[in-house]
């Protein structure tokens, strides 16, 4: 093979130290081609196993939240009881509606598969986005004091712990 030369755009010519190919080597592109196929087939797997691990946790969040409204609901039935005698029946009977409210979102929560809820939720967000923003502040604002509390309690735990031995 002949060297190349190539014009240098400021006049002078440049020459290649080596012949370029215009010809690949088929087994090496065979090769590149199996790995790069098994390479896509193995991130499918894992990606399908990532998926599949997402929606079982998502589901026993789901169990859990339908669970802990449940609960809440029987609270708020039983809590009525006792705004009736304090403050009357119609008070009552708010946190009756209420009561039933919630262990209607309980139930429809329970009644729907997680994709589902995920659509929903994805429509909401598209319907009222600045409903959406302030749910997800509010939140985070929660989430944010019960985590400093836990830590705050875990420091001072751990500062009790540190005082409270005998030194000898």
């Amino acid at each position: 093979m002949a060297e190349e030369t190539t014009s240098n755009p400021e006049g002078g010519t440049l020459i290649a130290a080596e012949p370029v190919k215009t010809t690949g080597d088929a087994a090496a592109e065979g090769r590149i081609g199996a790995a790069t196929s098994k390479v896509r087939e193995e991130a499918g797997r894992v990606i399908g196993e990532a998926g599949d691990k997402a929606r079982a946790y998502a589901d026993t969040g789901k169990e859990k939240a339908s669970g802990a409204l449940d609960e809440f609901s029987k609270l708020m039935n039983d809590a009525a009881g006792s705004v009736d005698e304090r403050l009357g029946e119609q008070y009552g009977q708010y946190a009756r509606s209420a009561a039933g409210q919630i262990s209607g979102l309980a139930e429809s929560l329970r009644g729907k598969p997680v994709d589902e809820l995920l659509d929903d939720a994805r429509d909401f967000v598209k319907k009222s986005p600045a409903v959406a923003i302030g749910i997800a502040a509010g939140v985070g604002f929660v989430v944010a004091r019960l985590l400093k509390s836990g830590l705050d309690a875990a420091g001072d735990l751990a500062d009790k712990g540190d005082s409270g031995t005998p030194k000898g």
